[in-house]
């Protein structure tokens, strides 16, 4: 049933992300998926920065001076958003909850995707699947996309990222670009591998501050939102807090290792700072690896 607050809080997002949708993402989104294939269009006249590997070494002996082919992308992909919904995603500490990050990033790229005429779908997981609406084109299909994401509340609280990723790889069969956002928490390093091998994949990771470091403030009650066990910390203790860190950047530092032998792409987002940044820069860097 939507609620008129619900249809309100789309809308203030669909606002909110168009401006970087028409202004900033909407062409860099384009110049990176130009489509996960090329067609041959024709041949024409080499010009001075075209590049050599693409001379068409028949028509240049033939016609007696160089001629490269051309190519045009084939146009239309398949963007799938998976959207970790489980209840770790429910904290923040800072401007905004890690679930709130979630849905405006995914926001953003379906609207980038259907306005560059690409279907998009939606798979919103817990410990399984929980919601898979399939890849489909246009701005009423993606606002309910949108809407499927921030009205979610899911049934299980715990994650199991690969039966998310079992199911995908078996009902999308062919290759699609694929943005999985989570917080990472739970990882299948053998279905991620399957996973990259069979689409696009692109791991977008949602932090807080607090999972980072701990402040100073004495006694403090943790509690783990999937397993519902607490812990009671004495912040105060320095040597606390520095293990408390060092346990955090190790698994940082391994989940980066596990991506990067797979060839996945990592795009880390924080609750306290914009995701307009670390977005343009992995489109950018993206632009410069595919020329």
């Amino acid at each position: 049933m939507l609620t008129r607050e619900l249809i309100s809080q789309v809308h203030r997002l669909e606002i909110k992300t168009r401006r970087l949708v028409n202004e900033i993402f909407s062409g860099q989104y384009e110049s990176v998926f130009r489509g996960l294939g090329m067609e041959f269009a024709e041949v024409r006249e080499y010009v001075p920065g075209d590049e050599i590997r693409w001379i068409d070494w028949n028509v240049t002996a033939r016609m007696g001076h160089p001629f490269v082919k051309k190519f045009v992308a084939e146009r239309e992909m398949t963007v799938v958003l998976m959207v970790d919904g489980s209840a770790s995603l429910r904290f923040g500490t800072a401007a905004k909850w890690k679930s709130e990050l979630a849905a405006e990033v995914a926001a953003v790229l379906g609207f980038s995707a259907i306005r560059n005429n690409d279907k998009v779908g939606l798979c919103l997981f817990s410990d399984h699947v929980e919601k898979f609406i399939r890849p489909q084109k246009g701005r009423t299909h993606t606002l309910r996309l949108v809407r499927d994401v921030l009205e979610f509340s899911p049934q299980r609280v715990a994650t199991q990222m690969d039966e998310a990723l079992r199911y995908l790889n078996r009902v999308v069969k062919h290759k699609a670009v694929v943005f999985l956002i989570s917080d990472f928490y739970q990882v299948d390093e053998k279905l991620l591998a399957v996973t990259a091998k069979r689409h696009d994949l692109i791991a977008l990771q949602i932090q807080d501050p607090r999972e980072e470091s701990l402040p100073d403030t004495g006694l403090l009650e943790l509690r783990d939102a999937e397993t519902g066990e607490t812990l009671c910390v004495d912040t105060s203790d320095r040597a606390t807090r520095r293990q408390f860190e060092e346990t955090a950047r190790t698994r940082q530092r391994n989940l980066e290792g596990l991506l990067r032998r797979h060839g996945i792409d990592q795009i880390v987002l924080k609750t306290d700072r914009s995701f307009v940044i670390p977005l343009l820069r992995f489109f950018q860097s993206r632009v410069k690896r595919i020329r």
